[in-house]
C-alpha cells in the first residue's frame, strides 16, 4: 500500500463543515458555488445527471474544474458507481485532465475493494501524469456509504486505503434499501419515538459510521436534509450528528450552508472554555501537577487535547 505524502495533512486540516453538491449539468450554479460559503464543493456526475447526459456532464465538470477559481475549497467530483458504464471513464478523464481536483467521491461504497479499486486507478493516473497534484497532494477519495452492505462493512471501508479522507453517510439510498416508510430524506420518523422522546431511526448507522471513521482517522460527514426550506429541521439534524462526532454535513442547496457552518463551528463559549482549560493546565503544570480542579470539575490531559481540537476548528490560537 503506497503511503500518502505528508502534504495530505494540509487538506485534512481545512474545514469541512459544509459540502455542497452541484449537478454537473447545472453550469449556472458553478460560479455561485465557487464564491459561496461552502467549505467543500462536489460536482455531481451520478444521481443529479440523467443517463443520456452523462458524457456532457463529465465534459462540463472538467471545464468547470479547470476554468473557475475555486479558492481554498475542497473540490471533488462524484463519479458514477462501480459497475456502471461510466465509472471508469469518469475517474480516468476527470483525474487526468484536472490538476485542481482534490478528491473523487465514490457512491455506494460497499466494501474495501471499492476504495482500493479507485485508489489503484488514481495511482496509475498520477504516475502517468508525472507531476502529481499542483500543490503536492495526491487525489484523495471520499466514500459515500449508502447501502445496507456498506453500513455493515463501514469499518473495513474506513480503513481500506490511505487515500480515503472522508466517509459520507448517504441516507437517500440507505432509506430505500432498508424499505422504511419515510419519504423525506433526513426527517426523523415519528413512528420511531419512544415514550415521547424524539429518537432518530438512523442513529445506529450514524453512530457506527462516525465510530469507524474516528477509529481509522478519516472524517465523518452527515447526510443531506432534503427539505431545504426547513432551516429548523436542518439545524436539529446537524446538531444531532455533531453530538455523535460528525465534522460536517452534505448540502443540496446554497441556503443550507450558513446554518450548517454555524452548527459545526465552535461557538464563543466553547472557544472561551478551551482557552480557560489550557490556561488552568498550564498553571498546574508549572506547579508540577498533571491535573487541576476548575469550577468543581477535574481537568487533565484529555481536556487539553479537546481544547486544542476546539481552537483548531475555530481557527483560533491556543
Amino acid at each position: 500500500m503506497t503511503p500518502v505524502p505528508e502534504s495530505v495533512e494540509g487538506r485534512a486540516r481545512r474545514p469541512q463543515r459544509s459540502e455542497l453538491s452541484v449537478p454537473a449539468t447545472s453550469e449556472k450554479f458553478f460560479r455561485r458555488a465557487a464564491t459561496g460559503p461552502a467549505d467543500a464543493v462536489v460536482l455531481d456526475l451520478e444521481d443529479g445527471v440523467a443517463a443520456d447526459r452523462k458524457e456532457a456532464a463529465r465534459a462540463a465538470a472538467i471545464g468547470a474544474l479547470n476554468g473557475i477559481d475555486w479558492g481554498e475549497r475542497i473540490l471533488s467530483v462524484r463519479v458514477n458507481g462501480i459497475g456502471t458504464p461510466w465509472c471508469h471513464r469518469d475517474i480516468v478523464e476527470v483525474a487526468t485532465a484536472c490538476p485542481r481536483l482534490d478528491r473523487i467521491v465514490l457512491p455506494k461504497a460497499s466494501e474495501a475493494f471499492d476504495i482500493r479499486f479507485v485508489a489503484a486507478l488514481l495511482d496509475g493516473i498520477e504516475q502517468a501524469r508525472g507531476n502529481g497534484h499542483p500543490m503536492g497532494r495526491p487525489i484523495g477519495i471520499a466514500a459515500l456509504v449508502e447501502t445496507a452492505k456498506g453500513v455493515g462493512r463501514v469499518e473495513e471501508i474506513a480503513a481500506a486505503h490511505p487515500r480515503l479522507e472522508t466517509v459520507i453517510f448517504g441516507l437517500g439510498d440507505y432509506m430505500r434499501e432498508m424499505r422504511t416508510p419515510d419519504t423525506v430524506v433526513g426527517l426523523p420518523n415519528p413512528d420511531y419515538a419512544m415514550d415521547g422522546a424524539g429518537n432518530d431511526q438512523w442513529h445506529y448507522a450514524l453512530a457506527r459510521i462516525a465510530n469507524a471513521c474516528r477509529a481509522a482517522g478519516v472524517r465523518p460527514i452527515d447526510a443531506v436534509y432534503a427539505n431545504f426550506r426547513d432551516e429548523a429541521g436542518l439545524r436539529a439534524s446537524a446538531i444531532r450528528s455533531r453530538a455523535l462526532g460528525y465534522e460536517g454535513k452534505w448540502a443540496i442547496h446554497p441556503d443550507q450552508l450558513a446554518p450548517i457552518n454555524v452548527v459545526f463551528s465552535p461557538d464563543a463559549a466553547r472557544v472561551d472554555w478551551a482557552r480557560k482549560v489550557l490556561a488552568v493546565l498550564a498553571r498546574a503544570e508549572a506547579a508540577g501537577a498533571g491535573a487541576a480542579s476548575e469550577d468543581g470539575m477535574m481537568v487533565d490531559a484529555v481536556h487539553a487535547l479537546m481544547a486544542r481540537d476546539i481552537l483548531r476548528q475555530a481557527g483560533a490560537e491556543a
